[in-house]
């Protein structure tokens, strides 16, 4: 089983996880997208995470639906319903090929997309980002291109990766 990132304390026993502390979801710095990344690859290993947020979101937290929602959003009831309402599985992730990422988005109800990222720029600033990073660390292009579609979390100075590598496929294979 693969490790989950150390900056946000946890515990795990078998395939549940509890995170010890609410996760910062302002998006003020470098919490929210470690945060994420926590949350990313909880989704990616297919384990169960339950945690509570702070933070009343800079961004559209629309952005995060597609991971497990929160057992407590501080005073944004409204929020949770609709990510509780919103959230499944699989609902955001991507696969890796030889030279190229593919994407498929089915957050928005009744839409799925589906995007090849094979520009040598954009693919490695996708990759690059499944590491939260300050944005002047990165290929400032290539992030506004990625975050205009709705793959990367910039705020606060920092930006971390959205889509989950799934790593467990309860998904039918004719989903996929």
């Amino acid at each position: 089983m693969n490790a989950l990132p150390a900056a946000v304390p946890h515990r795990r026993t078998g395939r549940q996880v509890e995170v010890a502390r609410p996760l910062d979801l302002s998006g003020a710095g470098r919490a929210t997208a470690e945060a994420v990344r926590f949350l990313r690859e909880c989704q990616s290993q297919g384990v169960r995470v339950t945690w509570r947020a702070t933070g009343r979101a800079a961004y559209d937290i629309g952005l995060l639906r597609h991971l497990p929602p929160p057992e407590e959003l501080a005073d944004q009831e409204v929020e949770l319903a609709a990510w509780r309402a919103g959230y499944a599985y699989g609902a955001l992730y991507h696969r890796r090929g030889p030279g190229f990422v593919t994407v498929l988005d089915r957050r928005a109800r009744g839409t799925a997309v589906r995007l090849t990222l094979d520009h040598p720029a954009l693919l490695a600033a996708f990759l690059r980002l499944q590491e939260p990073a300050p944005l002047d660390a990165t290929d400032r292009e290539a992030v506004e291109l990625l975050v205009a579609e709705r793959l990367v979390l910039a705020a606060g100075g920092w930006a971390v990766a959205l889509a989950p590598r799934i790593r467990r496929w309860p998904v039918p294979c004719t989903a996929i």
